[in-house]
């Protein structure tokens, strides 16, 4: 298992910098909020506890009846849906990013796979042509569609290259190493959305916080009293809330990222070594 070091120093500097932006601007949104609170309570009368308090007169009401309870007041307690609908069009893009990555996660853990970039039957089958000098038959099987994969492009640049080389086993080995080094980026280039995605996330989450945290300050500044935290809650949400939705993407985002580069990195280096081992009656061949 990789040490927690170790993963980061694979995630690029800038991303680690948006996550800790994101953290912070979480922290701040959270400090302004009971900062909100506090000065709200500040503003409530005090009452001197060497005076009296003011009688009120109050209209007469109606006495309870012992055993029966008093109506409990009219609360509604925010649940997550309401808190998905105050993040607004900046959570909305930000919910359809996850479901984005969820897709591209599940696509690369089909798609990136040992048995798909290098099918063991096909491998054994490719090495017993080679090794009997049925390089015809061989260059044919690896171009069947049927049979396609990393491994077997790598090998057919090497076996194309053979049939037309009078340089021996230096030229077609280095054509079949560019075959794998074009595999590699274009595998990369499959992972380069989750690269985005964990890096687009924060920033829209730190988007909506700014825009809550200006809806907010707006609010305080027009209002003729000072509002009450109620009053504040819903842009207070919205700036917290689209944060917190940014790094519950950009997080597993980018997990996936870094563990599908490795396990890249893992599969082309085996396949790379099996090709070679595949290829290696060649140069016998030209050398005898």
């Amino acid at each position: 298992m990789t040490s927690i070091g170790g993963f980061f120093s694979h995630l690029p500097r800038g991303t680690v910098l948006r996550l800790l932006a994101g953290l912070l601007a979480v922290w701040l949104g959270m400090d302004l909020s009971s900062r909100f609170v506090a000065a709200a309570r500040a503003q409530a009368p005090e009452v001197n506890p060497g005076e009296e308090p003011a009688v009120v007169d109050v209209p007469a009401t109606e006495t309870p009846v012992a055993g029966t309870k008093k109506p409990a007041a009219n609360t509604h307690e925010r649940t997550w849906w309401d808190n998905l609908v105050a993040s607004g069009l900046i959570g909305l893009v930000i919910i359809i990013l996850s479901f984005v990555a969820i897709g591209l996660i599940i696509e690369h853990a089909m798609s990136i796979r040992k048995e798909r970039l290098m099918p063991e039957a096909v491998m054994q089958q490719l090495e017993e042509m080679i090794h009997h000098g049925q390089i015809a038959e061989a260059t044919e099987f690896c171009r069947d569609p049927k049979n396609y994969s990393l491994a077997t492009d790598v090998i057919l640049a090497g076996l194309e290259t053979y049939q037309g080389s009078e340089f021996g086993f230096a030229e077609y080995k280095s054509a079949a190493e560019e075959a794998g080094e074009d595999n590699t980026a274009r595998l990369y280039r499959k992972t380069d959305m989750l690269n985005l995605i964990a890096a687009i996330a924060p920033m829209l989450g730190l988007l909506g916080t700014v825009q809550g945290m200006i809806l907010a300050f707006n609010q305080l500044a027009n209002e003729t009293k000072h509002p009450s935290p109620a009053d504040l809650a819903d842009n207070i949400s919205l700036a917290l809330v689209t944060t917190f939705e940014g790094l519950v993407v950009a997080i597993p985002a980018m997990a996936a990222f870094s563990y599908f580069r490795n396990k890249i990195d893992s599969l082309v280096s085996e396949c790379g070594k099996r090709a070679e081992r595949i290829l290696m009656p060649l140069a016998r061949k030209r050398t005898a």
